[in-house]
C-alpha cells in the first residue's frame, strides 16, 4: 500500500512538462525583490570561508588550512565545558532568486527547462555546514576551530516533482538534534508561485564535527528545546539516531537475510528456471525482466582543485551531483523516460575524497516495482600506483516514471543482497 505522498506525487508527475510559471502569475518572491545579500544562496559559501578562514585562492587556501592546527587549543574539553544552545540559534533562511534574478538560472536550467536537482543538493549541502556552525557559533572566537563536515544525508523527501526554473526559492533550516559531536539540520525548501510559497522537499543532514586537523572528534553545544514542538523535534532525532543504529545492525553485510527475505530470493530463482532443462545452470529471463547486471551505468571523475570544500577535501554536494546525475540517467535509460526523483536516502560518507583523486561512479538499479525505479550509486577512489579501491561513498535514490517498469532480476547471491537491500530502501521511503 503506497503512501498518500506517493499517491500525490504520481499525480504531479504529469505535471512535469510544465515547467515554467505563467506570465499571470510570476514567480518573483516580495521578500526577494528586497534583495537582501545576506540571505542571497551564494553568501554562503562565502560565509563558510569566513567561518574557518579559508582563502578562495588555491595557494592561500592550504597555507590557511595549515595554520588552523594552532587552533586546536580553543576545543572544549568536554561538552560540559559549552553553553546550551536554542534551535532558534541556529535558524537560517537563504534565499535562491530564480525568478527575480534570471541572470541565476543557467547554472540551475536543464536543457528541458527544469531546474538541476543537482545543484539543489549543492546548496542543500553547504547550508546545513552553516547551520551546524551557527549552532557552534562563539562570539568571542574570530574563527571557529570546528572543522564541521556531512557524515550522512539521512533523507530527503520530494513534496513535489516540478521544481520551476523561473520561480523564487527559499531554503529554511535549523538543528534540530546534537549528540556530543554530532549533529542533526532539518531543512525545508519551498518556491514561490500562484502568489504564495509552496513546499518543495524536507531534508535530513546529520553533520559531525571534528578538530582543526579533521583527525578526530570535537564537542559541540548542547542543544536546549523550549516548547513542546522543539521537544517533539528532539525526539524525533533520537529516534533517528536509533533507526540508523537498528539499520545498520541489520545490514545484510553483517547479518543473513530474514525468512521472508530468503523466501523471495528463492522465489526469483526458481522464476528464472528453464522448464525443459530443470538445470541449476540453465536460467531463462521472465517476461517483461531485466538481468541484473545489465542494469548498470559508470562513470569517472577527477577531482580538480575548483571541487574543493572549505577543508581541502572534495565538496560533498559535487559528489552528491555526480552521483545523482549519474543514478538519474540510469533510471532514464532502464524506464525508457526522463523519471522523476520521490526521495534521498542514506547517503554515507564513509571517507573524504582527496584533491587529485580518480572517482569512479557506478549506479546499479536494484529494485522495481510498478512504476518506481530504486538505484543505488557507489562511488570509490582508485589509486593508479597502488591498483586500489576504496569505498567513499554510498547513495540510495527512488526514482518514479510515467508507466510501469520492467522487473529487475538478479542471477548471483551477491546480486541478491543488492535486490534485498534496495527494497529494503523503498519500502522504508514508501512507509515514511
Amino acid at each position: 500500500m503506497l503512501s498518500p505522498r506517493f499517491l500525490v506525487l504520481r499525480s504531479a508527475a504529469s505535471l512535469a512538462s510544465r515547467s515554467l510559471c505563467t506570465a499571470s502569475k510570476p514567480g518573483k518572491a516580495p521578500d526577494m525583490a528586497e534583495g537582501n545579500p545576506l540571505l542571497h544562496v551564494s553568501n554562503v559559501r562565502n560565509r563558510l570561508r569566513e567561518i574557518v578562514g579559508a582563502s578562495t585562492n588555491w595557494s592561500d587556501h592550504q597555507q590557511a588550512l595549515e595554520e588552523r592546527v594552532s587552533l586546536s587549543s580553543m576545543l572544549a574539553q568536554s561538552q560540559s565545558e559549552l553553553p546550551s544552545k536554542r534551535m532558534k540559534d541556529s535558524f537560517l533562511e537563504v534565499h535562491l532568486p530564480l525568478g527575480s534574478e534570471p541572470e541565476l538560472r543557467e547554472k540551475y536550467l536543464t536543457y528541458h527547462n527544469t531546474v538541476r536537482f543537482g545543484r539543489i543538493l549543492e546548496d542543500l549541502d553547504s547550508l546545513a555546514v552553516l547551520i551546524s556552525y551557527s549552532h557552534t557559533y562563539n562570539p568571542d572566537l574570530k574563527r571557529s576551530p570546528l572543522s564541521i563536515v556531512t557524515a550522512l544525508v539521512d533523507k530527503i523527501d520530494m513534496r513535489q516533482h516540478v521544481i520551476y526554473p523561473d520561480c523564487d526559492i527559499k531554503f529554511t533550516g535549523h538543528v534540530t538534534w546534537v549528540g556530543k559531536s554530532s549533529i542533526e539540520a532539518k531543512m525545508h525548501m519551498s518556491q514561490y508561485r500562484d502568489g504564495a510559497y509552496a513546499p518543495v522537499l524536507d531534508a535530513t543532514f546529520v553533520m559531525v564535527a571534528r578538530d582543526p586537523a579533521n583527525k578526530r572528534a570535537a564537542f559541540v553545544n548542547p542543544l536546549k528545546p523550549e516548547g513542546p514542538e522543539e521537544e517533539k523535534l528532539l525526539q524525533e532525532g533520537e529516534a533517528n539516531k536509533a533507526r540508523r543504529v537498528e539499520l545498520s545492525t541489520a545490514s545484510l553485510l553483517k547479518v543473513a537475510p530474514t525468512d521472508q527475505e530468503r523466501k523471495i530470493v528463492h522465489d526469483l530463482f526458481l522464476n528464472t528456471l528453464d522448464t525443459n532443462t530443470v538445470s541449476f545452470r540453465s536460467r531463462v529471463l521472465p517476461h517483461r525482466s531485466v538481468w541484473m547486471e545489465d542494469a548498470k551505468l559508470k562513470g569517472l571523475e577527477i577531482c580538480h582543485p575548483q571541487q574543493r570544500n572549505i577543508f581541502n577535501r572534495i565538496f560533498g554536494g559535487f559528489l552528491m551531483r555526480k552521483a545523482y546525475e549519474l543514478g538519474w540517467a540510469n533510471a532514464c535509460s532502464f524506464g525508457g523516460c526522463r523519471p522523476s526523483l520521490v526521495a534521498v536516502d542514506d547517503i554515507l560518507f564513509q571517507k573524504p575524497v582527496e584533491i587529485g583523486s580518480l572517482l569512479m561512479l557506478s549506479s546499479q538499479v536494484c529494485y522495481t516495482q510498478g512504476n518506481y525505479i530504486q538505484v543505488r550509486v557507489h562511488s570509490e577512489v582508485f589509486e593508479p600506483l597502488t591498483q586500489q579501491h576504496n569505498t567513499t561513498n554510498i547513495f540510495h535514490y527512488t526514482f518514479s516514471s510515467d508507466r510501469d517498469v520492467p522487473s529487475i532480476v538478479p542471477k548471483t547471491y551477491g546480486e541478491s543482497m543488492l535486490y534485498l537491500d534496495g527494497r529494503r530502501h523503498f519500502n522504508q521511503t514508501v512507509e515514511s
